[in-house]
């Protein structure tokens, strides 16, 4: 009798869905990356996890169950990932339509992620009643949270991971709040990913208690879903009233000078580019110590010694190191710090066998103060996986040239007096938590170039609101610099200070934000969300056990 009050008590259209749980599955996965920019409309994420929960808890063998996950996460990241597809129509060697084919491969193995978390909490708590139970039900979504943070994190490195679009950031706001993000210092993006569950599931919670309880007192189960709401869209929408406004000590330029895919690696246009990032670039006083931001891939010029003459005469404008860094110590200025994107080789007997996506720290005499380069590679952007199988059959990097590029060795601090300690995070390693700041020689601040041209409309929104996600996690100010945007000035706190938007040429002014005090989680990283999955895990084992022992 109890159990036909609480299905009675959930939405009819839930119970229908159920029937054809693949399929609707995939819709709910679909309405979840709706929560992403750039549509950022995060209450369709609660809702499809709502929905997923409900599924899975419907489910009656592990084998459904499991499909039901991998659905979801299929219909997910399909249209999450959907830029992807836009690279494929800047590069010659493979056609334009495989780009959308790519991103339905990549997806079917990313959807093994969510299909496991499904599976793993059904396991853990074998819901055969948590349709109608609610202490069932809420032992599931505690399950739940715990196995999507253990596997969220899991996608982040395994087969050197790619953690684009953790669920949790589907919580961040707009550029002038931070959502729930603003509790990310101490549990982390992952952790974060959990909230996003727990409070999914929620609704079905208290509609499931408000089912079991006396008719007079179920109106009382509303109370709880209503304060939560109105502190959410509160929190999602009006500005951040706790985040900090100060202005730092050390004077930037930051770059965007709007450079199109079309025309970035073609060697006609370097010196084109070259003088458009120059005018941006000029001091508004000669005199000013300063740091200049300009992107990844913006830099058609070796800047370093060492290589054969033929390589210079053949691959670059300037035609000598010497005369290329030179000309960029004029533009910035004698007091001037250039921290810019650029390509460095790896040669063997005078020939090159491999590149570098690097930075270089030029003063204003055309030296070379500092490098970095970039440790987590893009799979078949900037280097071919499994290159003897996979050549043969016409695969090709998404990035021009014939050579591979190879990891540098991980996150670096680099100490420039005056102008302050800076980390360095070259485009699509930014995403990775936990992994952006050498937790021995924290920095002021983090340079984070990137090449966002190749990502359509949906991929660059995506990249700055990770970036932001670092920012609050680390305590640490993030200043993009893109060829195309969206270049940003991003505070300790994870907040927009000034942006460019895409597809304009700028340049943005001031003082980098401070950071903060070392957080929880910059002291212990991915440990704190992992710390958590065990408490929900805990929790939901004993949820269950408790109720085994009353019974």
């Amino acid at each position: 009798m109890h159990s036909e009050r609480h299905v009675r008590a959930l939405p009819r259209f839930l119970k229908q869905a159920a029937r054809f749980p693949g399929t609707t599955a995939i819709g709910a996965g679909v309405l979840g990356a709706c929560g992403f920019q750039p549509l950022s409309l995060w209450p369709l994420t609660l809702l499809a996890v709502a929905w997923l929960l409900e599924l899975g808890v419907r489910t009656g063998s592990r084998r459904l169950v499991l499909m039901i996950g991998w659905c979801f996460g299929l219909g997910h990241f399909t249209l999450g990932n959907n830029w992807i597809a836009t690279a494929f129509t800047y590069q010659a060697n493979m056609p334009a339509w495989l780009g959308g084919i790519a991103v339905v491969l990549l997806s079917l193995y990313l959807a093994i992620f969510p299909a496991l978390a499904t599976l793993g909490s059904w396991l853990l708590i074998r819901p055969d009643k948590a349709a109608a139970e609610p202490w069932r039900f809420l032992a599931f979504v505690l399950a739940f949270a715990a196995t999507w943070i253990v596997t969220e994190w899991m996608r982040a490195w395994v087969f050197t991971g790619f953690a684009w679009n953790p669920l949790g950031v589907a919580l961040l706001g707009q550029f002038d709040t931070r959502g729930l993000a603003l509790v990310t210092p101490w549990i982390g993006t992952y952790g974060l990913s959990g909230l996003l569950v727990l409070l999914a599931g929620l609704p079905g919670i208290c509609l499931r208690a408000a089912g079991a309880g006396p008719a007079t007192r179920r109106w009382c189960w509303a109370l709880p879903l209503l304060i939560v709401a109105a502190a959410l869209a509160t929190l999602m929408i009006l500005p951040d009233p706790w985040a900090a406004r100060d202005r730092g000590a050390v004077h930037f330029t930051l770059i965007q000078p709007d450079l199109r895919q079309e025309i970035i690696d073609d060697p006609r246009w370097y010196e084109a580019n070259f003088i458009k990032m120059a005018r941006l670039s000029r001091p508004l006083d000669p005199g000013d110590r300063r740091v200049v931001f300009w992107p990844e891939s913006g830099i058609g010029d070796y800047l370093r010694d060492g290589y054969p003459p033929y390589l210079y005469r053949m691959y670059t404008y300037a035609g000598d190191p010497v005369i290329a860094r030179e000309r960029i110590g004029r533009v910035i200025g004698p007091y001037g710090l250039l921290l810019t994107g650029a390509v460095d080789l790896v040669m063997r007997n005078e020939t090159p066998i491999a590149a570098r996506n690097s930075v270089s720290a030029i003063d204003g005499r055309g030296d070379i103060l500092a490098g970095y380069s970039k440790a987590h590679l893009v799979p078949y952007g900037e280097y071919l996986p499994m290159r003897p199988l996979l050549e043969p059959l016409g695969a090709a990097r998404l990035v021009a040239g014939d050579l591979d590029f190879w990891p540098g060795p991980g996150p670096r601090t680099y100490d420039f007096g005056v102008l302050g300690k800076v980390g360095v995070q070259i485009c699509y390693e930014i995403i990775f938590s936990g992994e952006v700041v050498d937790p021995r020689n924290r920095p002021d601040y983090i340079y984070n170039p990137s090449n966002d041209g190749w990502f359509g409309a949906w991929g660059p929104p995506q990249h700055l609101a990770q970036a932001r996600l670092r920012a609050i996690e680390e305590g640490v100010p993030v200043l993009r610099s893109t060829t195309t945007g969206i270049s940003a000035v991003i505070d300790a706190d994870g907040l927009v200070r000034a942006h460019v938007d895409r597809h304009v040429a700028g340049r943005i002014d001031g003082r980098i934000p401070p950071p903060h005090e070392a957080t929880l989680f910059a002291l212990y990283g991915n440990v704190l969300p992992l710390t958590l999955a065990a408490l929900l895990a805990l929790a939901a084992v004993s949820v269950v056990a408790l109720r085994r022992c009353r019974e």
